[in-house]
């Protein structure tokens, strides 16, 4: 609740007509000091009667690409018996305020709002609450109350065409990776059985040695399975543009990119950022549209670097940083032992990068639509 310059100007008011009434024994100045503290204290009880409104809000779609349209719409309700009056509402945008119209919503009425989100940038735009202020008559006290839920837009990165993913390579569990012909199929692991597998699977040496039924696991290992890791280190992306890092925007759309590619050709593909992610169970384009820079520098990366290799979450292994991140590929490149196909992409850069780079493939693009027509140039790396 909070008083308006009206209301402190008539409650200080009060007071000295008061004190001013008593001390100099003035019944006039009495009356009008008790008039006027009667005011504000009828001004609090209005304020603090609370409207009953119903809010229903929904986003076509709630996920979108860069730059693509979103809408919402926004139904409010007013299901008490008696008229909302005074009453100011605005509905919650991102970082932007849309008013509302319910200054006269008659009991049983609603009103409906349609206004476009901002999808410009990339990320995560929170809609609501619808925020409503009560008003009394005389304009001295004002209470603000949220109303309905926070609806987030997705806000996703651009994601441009890439050609075919690298091709795949065979993995046996002695950890040996040999190139291997499309189409064929090896064993990868065993598991406990569960109802509904082919007894054919059913390894019965392992299974007679532990005691339970074990099935074999096998995978088509023309399939290469890729790990994206995007740098989200500040220390990697130190060029700013409006508080805004685009080499890193880029990354994001880079990222999407081949994760896109991978899934629109059935192969797995898993996400990483270098810092610590604390969406990392969402779907990977709602992580990078959620994904921002955090702090942290050579020892967050060679955190990151220690999980792949222990890990070995894949055999193409895809990196992309920035410019501040050309002194740490070294780190980078001591994984080629665990990831026989390794590349890196260096995204806002404004020079190439020096030869010697590890030993590695480095692709250098300004942009996301850059490393895109970069990308099959590369991919049989």
């Amino acid at each position: 609740m909070r008083i308006t310059a009206r209301g402190v100007g008539l409650l200080v008011a009060a007071v000295v007509l008061l004190v001013a009434g008593f001390r100099f024994a003035y019944p006039e100045l009495t009356v009008l000091g008790a008039a006027a503290g009667v005011a504000v204290g009828y001004a609090l009880v209005t304020a603090a009667w609370r409207p009953r409104l119903a809010v229903t809000r929904s986003v076509d779609p709630d996920r979108v690409a860069r730059g693509e349209p979103a809408v919402v719409t926004l139904i409010v309700r007013n299901t008490g018996r008696l008229r909302a009056a005074n009453l100011l509402a605005e509905d919650r945008c991102g970082d932007r305020c849309v008013p509302v119209p319910v200054l006269r919503l008659r009991p049983g009425r609603d009103t409906t709002v349609r206004y476009d989100v901002p999808t410009h940038r990339r990320g995560v735009v929170p809609i609501g609450p619808l925020r409503v202020t009560r008003r009394d008559p005389l304009g001295l006290v004002a209470l603000a109350r949220p109303y309905g839920e926070t609806v987030p837009v997705w806000v996703h990165p651009r994601i441009h065409p890439l050609g075919a993913v690298p091709p795949g390579a065979g993995r046996s569990l002695d950890g040996r990776t040999d190139a291997v012909p499309h189409g064929s199929i090896t064993f990868d692991s065993l598991r406990e059985y569960v109802v509904g597998d082919e007894l054919r699977r059913v390894h019965w040496r392992t299974s007679a040695r532990v005691g339970e039924l074990m099935v074999r696991e096998n995978v088509d290992t023309s399939l290469p399975r890729l790990v994206v890791v995007l740098d989200n280190r500040a220390a990697a992306h130190p060029v700013r543009s409006a508080g805004v890092a685009e080499s890193f925007e880029a990354g994001c759309e880079a990222a999407a990119s081949v994760v896109a590619a991978a899934v629109r050709e059935d192969l797995p593909v898993t996400l990483l950022l270098v810092a610590p992610d604390p969406a990392g169970g969402d779907p990977p384009l709602d992580r990078l549209a959620a994904a921002g820079l955090t702090d942290g520098g050579g020892d967050v990366l060679s955190t990151a670097v220690s999980r792949l290799r222990q890990e070995r979450l894949g055999d193409t292994l895809v990196f992309l940083t920035g410019p501040g991140g050309r002194g740490d590929l070294g780190h980078v490149g001591a994984l080629r032992g665990t990831y026989p196909s390794v590349m890196v992409a260096v995204l806002g850069a404004t020079e190439p990068t020096p030869p010697g780079g590890a030993g590695l493939v480095v692709l250098d693009a300004a942009d996301g639509a850059e490393f895109a027509a970069g990308w099959d140039g590369i991919r049989r790396w």
